[in-house]
């Protein structure tokens, strides 16, 4: 199964942004649905944004949408999370996750986990 790995994380103003990246090894990425998840401090992991193989479709948590684009580059086996305007509530350990498909990913957390960022704005 293919492995995951993220890069990108730190810290950041409000209001500020960061780009996180996944990249991928061990398998045929462009078979992968790529996800996005995160879990702060004290709280559940929660959902943020995921992509179809190919990047045709696309979701978001109420939280992302308007700020955050998830896409993907499979030529360089790498799916990337823009993040702008970022908030405190922003503030979390970062997670990708490469799946044989979305709905596994988001209802049963299947899939191939990377290890997490941290992610931390403040101001």
């Amino acid at each position: 199964q293919v492995q995951v790995k993220e890069s990108g994380g730190g810290l950041v103003q409000t209001g500020g942004s960061l780009r996180l990246s996944c990249t991928a090894s061990g398998g045929t990425f462009e078979d992968y649905a790529v996800g996005w998840f995160r879990q702060g401090q004290g709280k559940e992991r929660e959902f943020v944004a995921a992509l179809s193989p190919t990047g045709g479709t696309t979701y978001y948590n109420d939280a992302a949408k308007g700020r955050f684009t998830i896409s993907r580059d499979n030529a360089e086996n790498t799916a990337y999370l823009q993040m702008n305007n970022l908030k405190p509530e922003d503030t979390a350990v970062y997670f990708c996750n490469a799946a044989h498909s979305i709905t596994a990913m988001y209802h049963e957390g299947s899939g191939s986990w990377g290890q997490g960022i941290q992610v931390t704005v403040q101001g």
